[in-house]
């Protein structure tokens, strides 16, 4: 609900003359830090403290000035509906709002950090400096999906970075909550969206699909690793719709400096169909994180586009074409969980390893779209230097790396996991447990898997890792034990 009046409506001050120093519901407008052609942001100031406000204030205000689009209110009334649902430090904090019969705003924290936008102007940037933005991006899209909430606007300037690497989504006007009304979709009949990042299901009317932010971020990451937009600019229905039948000029054909795995993950998000791109951010952020686990599809060989021939077949079929069958926000993300399996290939019993091994193929079985993910620890030193081959010269981490894709092997050929959904790492790290708490979080893992043995001297040395891994992580944790022998 809106907030309280301050005072008697006659003592509010007319809408159109915000000034610094006026008060506002108990808000001072301190300085205006951007005049935009849709609202304005005032830094304010709360004249009674509250506690545990000891962030910077922000106030956003529309601009009514007669004969403005509707949806532009509209959208400004599903902002006000929305932000105050959403948690987390991928987003600013709500603070309060006003009513649109006396003055229409909203008072969030005021993010310390710069947007995008300039980077766009910079590019073609430097690989590595994509795919950190990458990796950022995908992680603050992966925490607002679970969310129950769809973006549909994702833009550079509607993406801040703050000091600590934390992407911080901004500008929900656009946005679709699983369990609020939808008022644009209610009221309007025509695409919303940003032209150069609105997916084809957003031309074709449809709001609920994450995998819509993941078409919008792949289009950023072409753009800053090339320089150039992959679909124009365009400013017709006619012109968003040509991205349901004509391809993209594939990445490398513009830079030729991009590997090919980077060519593979961009033109994997910009697929047509949502259900051929990545089903989730976080197994995005995966593949940004760890691009040796990628695998080279046709889309990594693209050099051109597609002939005038097929082009006209798209064409044709996209006429009539159908939005895929809807499923709901959270459904899509949790039908594309990242299953961890933690694997102690060096010292566990073949038993246990083949059990831990039977419990993964159970879990991921049950998971048509997860992405399984097989950490093996190799554990190194804390100060000084160690083996890193063996007694016949051969590097320990690659052995290791076998025997993981050697163990795996059999899931991989049951469930079919050739597609990409498999991947291997081997991480080098004086602890496990920590190693692996930390590869789960970086990662956005949903689930991990591990083993415990059964010897009570090796119990005692694995039950702390699993005891670890089960009271630090932030995702569920399946611990399989070997089984006691017979008579015990």
């Amino acid at each position: 609900m809106p907030n309280s009046p301050s005072g008697p409506v006659s003592q509010l001050p007319p809408i159109g003359t915000l000034e610094p120093g006026l008060v506002l519901d108990g808000f001072r407008l301190e300085e205006r830090l951007h005049q935009g052609g849709m609202a304005n942001l005032w830094s304010v100031t709360r004249l009674s403290p509250v506690a545990g406000e000891d962030f910077p204030l922000m106030m956003k205000v529309p601009r009514i000035k007669g004969g403005e689009d509707p949806a532009t209110i509209v959208g400004f009334e599903v902002e006000q509906m929305l932000m105050p649902a959403l948690k987390g430090r991928h987003v600013p904090r709500f603070v309060a709002r006003g009513d649109w019969t006396r003055q229409a705003y909203i008072v969030m924290e005021r993010i310390e950090g710069e947007s995008l936008r300039p980077r766009l102007d910079e590019a073609p940037l430097p690989l590595e400096e994509v795919i950190t933005i990458g990796v950022q991006v995908a992680t603050a899209l992966q925490d607002l999906h679970r969310q129950h909430v769809v973006h549909l606007d994702i833009k550079p300037s509607n993406i801040l970075i703050k000091a600590n690497g934390d992407a911080v989504l901004v500008d929900f006007g656009l946005s679709r909550h699983e369990h609020l009304p939808d008022l644009l979709e209610e009221e309007f009949a025509l695409p919303m969206g940003t032209g150069p990042y609105m997916s084809p299901e957003q031309v074709q009317f449809v709001r609920n699909d994450p995998r819509s932010d993941l078409f919008a971020l792949g289009v950023m990451l072409y753009h800053l690793a090339t320089g150039e937009r992959p679909f124009g600019q365009p400013n017709s229905v006619r012109g968003l719709r040509r991205r349901l039948y004509v391809e993209p000029v594939p990445p490398r054909a513009i830079n030729p400096d991009l590997p090919a795995w980077f060519q593979e993950l961009v033109l994997h998000c910009l697929e047509v169909k949502a259900e051929r791109r990545y089903q989730s951010a976080a197994q995005l952020a995966l593949d940004l994180q760890h691009p040796e686990g990628i695998v080279l599809t046709k889309r990594a060989e693209r050099v051109n586009t597609s002939s005038s021939i097929k082009t006209l077949k798209r064409w044709f079929f996209a006429l009539g074409a159908e939005p895929s069958v809807q499923i709901s926000t959270s459904a899509q993300v949790s039908r594309s969980p990242i299953i961890m399996a933690a694997v102690d290939i060096e010292n566990a019993t073949s038993a246990l390893l083949e059990q831990l091994r039977e419990t993964v193929r159970r879990i991921v079985q049950t998971e048509p779209g997860a992405r399984l993910a097989c950490v093996s620890v190799m554990k190194v030193a804390r100060i000084g230097m160690d083996e890193l081959t063996d007694k016949e010269g051969k590097s320990v981490h690659v052995k290791q790396l076998i025997a993981l894709k050697h163990w795996a092997r059999p899931i991989s050929k049951a469930l079919n996991l050739e597609d990409g959904r498999l991947t291997f790492h081997v991480l080098e790290a004086p602890d496990a447990a920590t190693a692996i708490i930390d590869f789960a979080a970086k990662n956005g893992a949903d689930h991990i898997v591990m083993g415990a043995r059964g010897a009570s001297a090796l119990r005692r040395y694995l039950g702390s890792v699993s005891a670890q891994v089960v009271t630090q992580s932030d995702c569920s944790v399946t611990v399989v034990r070997e089984a006691a022998p017979a008579g015990r």
